[in-house]
């Protein structure tokens, strides 16, 4: 079986936790590849590995590892991309709502894909259509979509169109387009409502709107949203979550649904409803 492995700079501390890990791979007879951004990170290892850059290198690979948090299982997103390969997202970080398995773990997250013990999370992308040109050559998204106001105190103007209509123009310091996977990140912070992985929706959430009428909206993902800005600045930022690039205000956007999927394997025992009540502490009652 051939992995792929993706990962982040890591303290010392963990050192001895990623070794056992490609020890553990190496066991298994398995065939390693890992990417050329996380390869100079394993050089005091002494493992021979080959290496894969973005999404050259990954044919023929099973499952993709990822080591660090959500960010970095979000960058691996970016390197499958249309291939589907499945990701399992192992804790390295701090909160990790797609990156759920603590390294302990791992052995057991090994096991479990070797005897075939597992299932596959479809979880839905977002595609910038129009103004992906700006995100080379991986204008999709697992969480978010963004457009924020950039170096200045004035507000920006988003007018926003759904399937071609009117939806409404927002006066605040930018609007989130989210997935129902996002919906417990950028989304969450600015008031937007949680939402399951598999509800097939889009969240249009503003940031810090100037009009108290204005709330988040939930639509179905088969629409297509566009949107024009209106500002006294010459740029805006807009991400694809956590990659942002500068563009002039002048630029016109359109989102839609990807035509395929982020493939996260999930292991028996886990559901959302888990990770809500232990990284959010949802529900959180001394009576319970």
């Amino acid at each position: 079986m051939r992995i792929a492995v993706h990962g982040k700079p890591y303290e010392n501390s963990l050192r001895g936790d990623v070794e056992e890990f490609f020890n553990l791979l190496k066991k298994n007879q398995f065939e390693i590849v890992v990417s050329e951004a996380f390869r100079p990170h394993l050089h005091d290892l002494g493992i021979d590995l080959g290496t894969y850059s973005n999404s050259e290198g990954l044919e023929g690979v099973s499952f993709m590892f990822t080591l660090g948090g959500d960010g970095t299982l979000l960058e691996a997103v970016t390197h499958v991309g249309p291939k589907e390969i499945p990701i399992i997202g192992l804790n390295m970080g701090r909160l990790g709502f797609l990156a759920t398995i603590g390294m302990e773990k791992m052995d057991y997250a090994i096991n479990q894909i070797t005897e075939k013990k597992y299932s596959i999370d479809k979880r839905v992308l977002l595609r910038l259509e129009k103004g992906g040109e700006f995100f080379s050559g991986a204008p999709f998204a697992l969480n978010d979509f963004t457009i924020v106001k950039k170096d200045t105190s004035s507000m920006i103007v988003v007018h926003t169109y759904v399937n071609n209509e009117f939806l409404n123009s927002y006066w605040a310091d930018g609007l989130i387009i989210s997935t129902p996977t996002g919906s417990t990140g950028y989304s969450l912070s600015c008031g937007g409502p949680l939402v399951l992985p598999q509800s097939s929706n889009f969240i249009i959430n503003p940031v810090s709107p100037h009009n108290l009428s204005v709330r988040p909206m939930v639509l179905g993902d088969n629409s297509i949203l566009s949107f024009k800005i209106e500002a006294r600045i010459e740029n805006v930022l807009v991400s694809l979550d956590s990659r942002s690039v500068t563009v002039p205000a002048t630029t016109e956007f359109t989102i839609k649904k990807e035509s395929f999927y982020a493939c996260l394997v999930k292991f028996d025992g886990y559901h959302p409803f888990d990770t809500l009540r232990q990284k959010l502490l949802w529900g959180l009652d001394v009576r319970n």
